[in-house]
C-alpha cells in the first residue's frame, strides 16, 4: 500500500525534531582567567567532598556557573545537576514507596537529586533564595558522603558524594549565618577592574564562542593532567598526616578571627590536606594552613575581627591574662564611670517651687 503523500511528508519533517542535541562543549576549567582563589577551591572540594562545598558570591557575570560547569567536565565521567529553587524536599533527598513496603514487603527507593549528583558536581544557582530546608538537607548530605531517606517510620540509606557548588548575589539577600557557616569554603568575586585582564577575559570567551571544540582541543593536555593530579590526590588523602604544628597554627587563625564553633579549625585542616595531596605531599604544613585559611574564614569571620597574616596569628588568652582582665572590670563600671550602677543608690528627695503668678491678662479690645 503506497504511503499518503501527507503522512510521508510528516514523517520527514518530524525527523530532524526528533533527534537529540548534541551536547554543548564546557568552558575549559584551565582555560577561566583571574579565578586562581575560585579555581583552588573547587579542586580542592573535588579532592575531597567532605570539606562541605564552595559557595561563591559575586556579581552577575563572573563565571561562577562557568567555572562550576567546568569543573564537572574535568571530573572523569562527572554527572552535573543543577537544583532548581522551586524543587521540594522529595525531589531533593528522595523518597520511599510504602505501596510496595506494605504489598511485597520490598522498600522501593525513588531517588532524588542528590542520587542522580553521586560522583559529580551538584550545582545551586542563588543559593540564598533556596528554602531554608533544603539548604540544611542539602548540606547535611554534601558534609556527610550519606543520604538517609525515611518516611512513616521506613528508612533507606544510599551514598551521595559530590562536590557542591552553591552561587549567590549579596544583592539579592544573604543566606543565615547558621546555613553560612554550613558551607565548608567560599570564595567572593568582584567585578575586573584591571582593563588587560578584562581585555583577556573577553578575548577568552569570543574564542570560545567562535570555535569551542579548538579551544577545548587547546586545553585537552592541560586538562587530562590536571584531572589525573585530582584523581592521584584522592588516592593519596587518607595517608596524609596533620603534624601538630599545622593544628595549633589552624586553631589561631580560628581565634583571631572570632569565629563561633570549631567548625572552622576542622575545614581548614581538611582544606589544608587536600592542598597538601594536590600537592604530592603526605603532610599538611603551617604553608598549607595560610593558602586555605582565607577560603574557610572569609564567611565566618565576626564583625570587626581582624584578618589574619601569614604565622602571625595571634595566640590565645594565658588564663592569668583573663583574670587580670576580670579584676580590671568591675572598676571600670564604679562610680567614676558616667554609667555607674545607679540601682545601688537610694533616691534623693527633690523640692518643687511655687510657681510666680503670671500676672492679670489685659481685657480684648472690642
Amino acid at each position: 500500500m503506497p504511503l499518503n503523500p501527507d503522512m510521508r511528508s510528516t514523517e520527514q519533517t518530524s525527523a530532524p525534531a526528533s533527534a537529540s542535541a548534541p551536547e554543548p562543549v564546557p568552558f575549559p576549567f584551565t582555560a577561566l582567567v583571574g579565578q586562581q582563589a575560585l579555581q583552588r577551591a573547587l579542586l580542592l572540594v573535588a579532592v575531597d567532598p567532605g570539606i562541605g562545598g564552595v559557595l561563591i558570591g559575586g556579581p552577575r557575570g563572573t563565571a561562577k556557573s562557568t567555572a562550576a560547569r567546568a569543573l564537572a567536565a574535568l571530573l572523569p565521567q562527572a554527572p552535573f545537576v543543577t537544583l532548581p529553587l522551586a524543587a521540594s524536599l522529595e525531589q531533593l533527598v528522595g523518597t520511599l514507596s510504602i505501596e510496595d513496603a506494605l504489598q511485597s514487603g520490598a522498600v522501593r527507593l525513588s531517588p532524588g537529586l542528590v542520587a542522580r549528583a553521586h560522583g559529580g558536581v551538584l550545582y545551586v544557582d542563588e543559593v540564598n533564595l533556596l528554602p531554608d530546608a533544603l539548604v540544611d538537607a542539602l548540606l547535611d548530605v554534601a558534609a556527610s558522603g550519606v543520604n538517609t531517606v525515611e518516611r512513616d517510620g521506613i528508612s533507606q540509606r544510599h551514598a551521595a558524594r559530590f562536590v557542591l557548588v552553591g552561587t549567590m548575589n549579596p544583592e539579592e539577600g544573604e543566606l543565615r549565618p547558621q546555613l553560612l557557616d554550613r558551607f565548608g569554603l567560599s570564595v567572593w568575586l568582584h567585578n575586573p577592574t584591571d582593563a588587560a585582564q578584562r581585555q583577556q577575559i573577553v578575548r577568552s570567551r569570543l574564542l570560545f564562542d567562535a570555535d569551542p571544540g579548538a579551544v577545548a582541543e587547546s586545553h585537552a593536555d592541560a586538562l587530562q593532567n590536571l584531572a589525573a593530579s585530582v584523581l592521584d590526590a584522592q588516592a593519596l588523602l587518607p595517608r596524609v598526616q596533620w603534624p601538630d604544628d599545622a593544628l595549633t597554627h589552624a586553631g589561631a587563625l580560628a581565634l583571631t578571627a572570632g569565629v563561633d564553633g570549631v567548625r572552622a579549625d576542622l575545614v581548614m585542616l581538611r582544606a589544608a590536606r587536600a592542598s597538601a595531596a594536590l600537592d604530592g605531599r603526605d603532610a599538611v604544613t603551617v604553608a598549607d594552613v595560610d593558602a586555605v585559611a582565607e577560603l574557610a574564614l572569609h564567611h565566618r569571620r565576626q564583625v570587626g575581627a581582624q584578618q589574619p597574616t601569614p604565622q602571625a596569628a595571634q595566640k590565645p588568652q594565658s588564663p592569668a591574662q583573663g583574670q587580670d582582665a576580670s579584676k580590671a572590670q568591675p572598676e571600670s563600671a564604679g562610680a567614676g564611670s558616667a554609667d555607674g550602677d545607679w540601682g545601688a543608690m537610694p533616691p534623693v528627695p527633690v523640692g518643687t517651687v511655687r510657681p510666680a503668678a503670671a500676672g492679670v491678662l489685659p481685657p480684648k479690645k472690642a
